[in-house]
């Protein structure tokens, strides 16, 4: 009987073990999961890799449109029958550009990180036009797989991409459809619904947008998985513009001229670490970008008709403006009316609104002189 009771608690044991040895090898290959590594760090470069291939193609695109230099209108590279200009071809790698750049966040050794390659291209083209979305869940599992595969053979260079390009390929055949029709259906209920209710929607956008804009995340990976354009797309540029031009202005007397451009051209992120030492000095921007939204979709109509990843970038290199404009060329809509619009919800707005509101808090003793200091 004692032996029994031995056995089973001999055998306790070795389960109890079985855990803690899948723990250390996950450790030791660096697989950790958790909301920040994720939801931050991964969403984060996906945005990276967004912004130096499509959204870097969209705006030589556009510089050949408005100039009509031959050197960025002209095909240079034919493929399948299709004509690719630079930006095109820029444009093209968008799917390969982010899966490097998650794995790149994730530590994924070089192996991984080059296999990422074939796999960022079939998770972004099954995905259609909700490819983000599906390379960012696809990479990061293929990604973390690959960490456990990597060098645990004699033959790594061969059983490593067999393993990442595999694991991943299948899981873009598994999952990237049905994860981009998912994707691009909600970001159709949310245009759906600020075409419906344009007031009440371009406050709640222009606030979720303005927030995660300056959150440690990325309103524009967000507003490319969700193919986020029409009104709602520009009620995300004014929530945007709102945040980075409101911190900028309002901080003026802190951080200077280097201050304003790096807000207001950069990313108001650069406040977070003030955020989470004084909360209340989020209040002017939020509430200018709660006014502006209703403005630019309800006054304005206000519409983001270039690529969905220009919705989120705001004033940041003039990104969220340049998309505007686009659509504006294309749909041949360009307005004295429109422009005065993009002004005054991108820029003129939120330098108004965000210092006054702050002033009150000020008043209030909510913010005081050094809060806002980079």
């Amino acid at each position: 009987m004692a032996n029994q009771t031995e056995q089973r608690a001999d055998h306790t044991e070795q389960r109890a073990a079985q855990p803690s040895k899948w723990r250390a090898f996950c450790e030791r290959k660096d697989v950790r999961i958790s909301w920040r590594r994720y939801g931050i760090d991964a969403l984060g470069a996906m945005a990276q890799g967004l912004f130096c291939s499509l959204l870097i193609g969209t705006i030589i695109n556009t510089i050949g449109m408005l100039t009509g230099w031959s050197v960025l209108t002209e095909t240079v590279a034919t493929i399948s029958g299709t004509d690719y200009t630079v930006g095109g071809l820029a444009m093209a790698m968008s799917g390969p550009a982010m899966a490097v750049a998650i794995g790149y966040a994730l530590a994924a050794p070089p192996m991984v990180l080059f296999s990422l390659v074939t796999v960022g291209f079939a998770s972004n083209a099954l995905g259609g036009a909700g490819g983000p979305i599906a390379v960012l869940f696809v990479a990061i599992i293929t990604a973390e797989i690959g960490k456990l595969a990597s060098k645990e053979t004699k033959v790594d260079i061969l059983a490593t991409p067999l393993v990442t390009i595999g694991v991943g390929v299948f899981l873009s055949y598994l999952i990237a459809p049905p994860l981009g029709a998912l994707a691009m259906k909600v970001g159709d209920i949310i245009m759906w619904a600020t075409e419906l209710q344009p007031f009440l929607m371009g406050i709640l956008v222009s606030v979720v947008m303005g927030v995660a804009l300056t959150l440690p995340i990325s309103s524009a990976a967000i507003c490319a998985a969700l193919g986020l354009t029409g009104l709602a797309g520009g009620a995300a540029v004014a929530g945007c513009s709102a945040q980075m031009i409101g911190f900028a202005v309002m901080s003026f007397r802190e951080n200077g001229w280097g201050g304003l451009v790096s807000q207001g051209l950069g990313t108001s992120m650069l406040q977070m670490p003030n955020i989470v030492k004084n909360p209340r000095i989020w209040i002017a921007p939020t509430v200018a970008s709660a006014i502006t939204g209703p403005i630019a979709t309800c006054i304005f109509h206000m519409e983001m008709n270039g690529p969905a990843i220009d919705s989120g970038m705001g004033t940041c290199g003039l990104v969220g403006q340049i998309g505007v404009v686009q659509g504006w060329i294309a749909d041949g809509t360009m307005s004295a009316f429109g422009w005065i619009g993009l002004i005054l919800v991108s820029f003129v707005l939120p330098a108004i609104l965000a210092p006054l509101i702050n002033l009150w808090c000020r008043k209030k003793g909510w913010v005081k002189d050094g809060d806002l200091t980079l």
